[in-house]
């Protein structure tokens, strides 16, 4: 199968399976999105809709934020992991976004990226989510699925979704990555792929990945 076949394939396969794709972090806004979406790095989406429910209910926008000291930002937030850089980050670019845009979160890739805590997976999720700009966020589901498929080699994050963006259509992005990420938890996750479950790698995947299935 070649690349373009691979993902042709992909596409169609996915599709059937999730033909809809609900954002997996629960929010209200653009603001709230981008704190959850900050809060998610190494922490699951499950958790982190357990945490945000009790930060949102005293600040759900970046004006009520900036009243909470970092400590108390960081005790509702510490089941996530990373809770110090994350309360200050938090605290930090609620700050950014009254004194630079009037408490809204801006609407670009390089204006988000300036923001602390915010990478550009973090940006992408927001871009992508939030305000309907075609994006390709590439988490380490995404990464490991797609060097399993054979649709790329990259070495890091970066590489994969230059790859990505290259072979998969761009008006399927923002629907696709999603529907990669609820692929590789329920049919292939990190630990212990099966092969009877893993249906698409062993249809279209690498020869190393589909030894390591059985």
């Amino acid at each position: 199968m070649t690349k373009k076949e691979k993902a042709i394939y992909i596409v169609e396969e996915l599709e059937k399976l999730y033909p809809e794709t609900p954002i997996p972090l629960d929010h209200t806004d653009s603001y709230t999105l981008l704190i959850a979406v900050l809060l998610s790095a190494q922490c699951t989406d499950k958790r982190v809709n357990l945490i945000t429910p009790a930060l949102f209910q005293l600040a759900n926008n970046p004006f009520d934020m900036i009243k909470l000291s970092v400590a108390e930002i960081r005790e509702i937030i510490k089941p996530c992991g990373l809770s110090p850089r994350k309360s200050q980050a938090i605290f930090t670019l609620s700050e950014m976004l009254i004194d630079k845009y009037g408490g809204e979160v801006p609407q670009s890739f390089e204006q988000l990226e300036e923001l602390p805590g915010v990478g550009h997976k973090t940006a992408s999720v927001v871009m992508a989510q939030a305000f309907g700009v075609a994006a390709f966020p590439v988490d380490t589901h995404i990464h490991r699925l797609l060097i399993r498929w054979g649709i790329t080699k990259g070495t890091n994050v970066v590489q994969t979704e230059k790859d990505a963006k290259k072979i998969f259509p761009e008006n399927l992005w923002n629907k696709l990555h999603l529907q990669i990420i609820f692929y590789g938890r329920e049919y292939s996750p990190s630990r212990s792929p099966k092969s009877d479950v893993d249906f698409i790698t062993m249809k279209i995947g690498t020869a190393k990945a589909i030894r390591e299935l059985k």
